[in-house]
């Protein structure tokens, strides 16, 4: 019978048709996406995630350093090398489905002695030949099963797997930034209110001194003074080494040494108020490592459509050809050779590797769904979190300011009463201080705790990378 062009389609479709019945083509699973957000219910798709990291951050000084991180960090250079990788392997995928080709130059000697050619006694020969040979040999193995294919697919999964790692470590990378840069101005803030206090308690030891001399208070009361002065005084050495500390984290994040940082006030900042969430489904298309969980679980289903094919025979094509002869000056008279070689190659007993094979890659691909559903679920937790904090921060905000206020009065009214009258005592003075550097200090925190918590609600939603 001749084989025509329909024989090699009709062949064609019935190679395609059993690759389907052995692999399976790749659909996103049911995972839970809606309703992550707690106490949230809109259906408004509009979210900050989609804003540039520098439309959120006003400051210019944190945007430089911002700037900095995404072109020096080094885990974010170690990410992008991973992606390397991955391109390369993604490359060797697709040229597995090639032939091969090898190129081989040889010159063989080969002698023998009159002893092994049997040769009478008394006739001496020796027989020495040479052989020059040049070939090129292929090999290809048909990808019948569409193991090669699945391969393919599960590099490239696996090379997007690496990219959106690479995202996600650049979301976290910004927010890492901004939030240490917030940290450092609250540090800065309470370093210079605790120094504002230490000026006002100086002068109240001078005014108990004084008072002293004129008998309006005693010698314990110039004391207490001292000893409010020392307890505001020994808190400054931990404040600095807090910010020379903070300055030297934020140095490595920036792949830089140990030094002073650059920054503004926090008085300076103004928080982005417009925070909207938009719906949780749309984790899948903005969170880097949800979406790096997703392709994980891509590549590990393929793998297992991979582990189904060592199941089935491999039929695989190797030809050979090339120049031989046993003379150089007619090495290219009349001395080609060639050979074509087809094998079916059918798994009967191998072990139980086979099994081990499919058994591993399914249960791998199991966990990669789990990690993908969990991806999904931290994302949501975080994303509650964060919009829950800042609402307390703004909550805290507005009564912090009139504790701050009413605290103050307090103050003057106690060292005006201990001045002039003999209703009060210097007690109701120190605690009231005391109550007073609290509070100023909580109020530093809950600005700080209002900052953060809009960086970490971005950083949640998955914004950063765009």
């Amino acid at each position: 019978m001749k084989f025509t062009y329909k024989h090699s389609i009709f062949i064609g479709f019935t190679i395609l048709s059993l690759s389907a019945c052995v692999t399976q083509k790749y659909t996103r699973p049911q995972v839970k996406n809606e309703g992550l957000y707690r106490d949230i219910n809109t259906t408004d798709t509009t979210t900050i995630a989609d804003l540039p990291w520098k439309s959120l951050f006003s400051d210019t000084t944190l945007q430089s350093l911002i700037q900095q991180g995404i072109n020096e960090n080094l885990d974010l250079k170690q990410a992008i090398e991973r992606i390397r990788i991955s391109e390369a392997t993604l490359r060797q995928s697709r040229a597995a489905l090639l032939p091969s080709l090898q190129a081989d130059v040889s010159v063989t000697d080969a002698k023998q002695s009159q002893a092994a050619l049997n040769f009478p006694a008394g006739i001496n020969i020796n027989l020495e030949t040479q052989t020059y040979r040049a070939a090129l040999s292929t090999a290809w193995e048909a990808d019948i099963w569409g193991k090669l294919s699945s391969a393919k697919r599960g590099a490239f999964a696996t090379l997007l797997q690496s990219d959106a790692t690479k995202r996600a470590v650049q979301t976290q990378l910004i927010a890492t930034i901004a939030n240490s840069y917030y940290t450092l101005l609250a540090l800065d803030k309470q370093l210079a209110i605790t120094e504002q206090t230490i000026k006002i308690r100086t002068e109240d030891v001078e005014t108990m001194k004084a008072l002293k001399e004129g008998a309006v208070v005693n010698g314990a009361a110039v004391v207490q003074s001292e000893a409010n002065l020392y307890a505001a005084q020994v808190t400054i050495p931990d404040l600095k080494r807090s910010i020379k500390e903070a300055e030297n984290a934020l140095n490595v994040v920036l792949a830089k040494a140990p030094g002073t940082i650059n920054r503004t006030t926090l008085d300076q900042q103004l928080p982005y108020t417009n925070l909207q969430t938009g719906v949780s489904a749309q984790l899948l298309q903005n969170r880097p490592d949800v979406i790096a969980a997703e392709f994980g679980f891509r590549a590990a289903f393929e793998n297992t459509n991979v582990a189904k094919t060592y199941f089935y025979p491999a039929l695989t094509l190797t030809a050979t050809g090339g120049l031989t002869s046993l003379q150089l000056g007619n090495f290219f008279d009349n001395s080609i050779f060639y050979n074509l070689v087809g094998g079916l190659t059918q798994p009967i007993f191998a072990k139980g590797a086979n099994k081990a094979r499919l058994t591993t890659a399914q249960a791998n691909q199991q966990i990669a769904f789990y990690t993908f559903q969990q991806a999904l679920l931290t994302g949501g937790q975080e994303v509650s979190n964060a919009l829950y904090a800042y609402q307390t921060a703004a909550e805290k905000e507005e009564t912090r300011a009139k504790q701050i206020a009413s605290l103050t009065k307090a103050v003057d009214f106690t060292k005006e009463l201990l001045r002039y009258s003999s209703a009060t005592n210097y007690t109701d003075v120190l605690t009231s201080e005391q109550s007073l550097l609290t509070a100023q200090l909580s109020g530093i925190n809950d600005r700080l705790q209002k900052l953060q918590s809009v960086v970490n609600l971005y950083r949640a939603l998955g914004g950063g990378w765009k």
